[in-house]
């Protein structure tokens, strides 16, 4: 789409858990361009040259399913196994039909808020500091 992708515009991919929770490094993967999946299902996945064809045939909205075998295939490289289970429990509750009412916050970006800080009031921006989705 010819976006920047880099740190400056907050879209680093950094491996370590500590500066990427598992579920966003998830999301990096799931968000690929339909036109890259393929390209990076080669790429960046072990996965036999056979299932990237079979996926390679997938058109409109099937194309997803290609996008999250990507992501699935990323995140267990790095993170393992066990963290699949929960990130796409998140995603489903926060993507499908209930939204993210329904989601369990344990596995999204979060901050805690001293209960004075609340009271006196915090803007918004600082929140976003401190979750990292501003620099400033």
């Amino acid at each position: 789409d010819g976006k920047k992708m880099g740190k400056s515009l907050g879209g680093a991919i950094w491996l370590n858990e500590d500066l990427l929770s598992p579920y966003d490094y998830w999301q990096f993967w799931r968000n690929t361009a339909d036109d890259d999946v393929i390209r990076f299902l080669r790429l960046f996945t072990e996965l036999p040259d056979a299932r990237v064809a079979e996926l390679a045939e997938l058109k409109g909205q099937a194309i997803n399913e290609a996008k999250e075998v990507l992501a699935d295939e990323a995140t267990r490289m790095l993170h393992g196994e066990e963290v699949l289970a929960p990130i796409k429990e998140t995603a489903k509750q926060l993507f499908g039909a209930k939204g993210a009412a329904a989601a369990d916050a344990d596995n999204l970006p979060s901050v805690e808020v001293a209960p004075g800080d609340l009271a006196a009031g915090i803007p918004v921006v600082d929140l976003f500091v401190d979750l990292g989705f501003a620099k400033s």
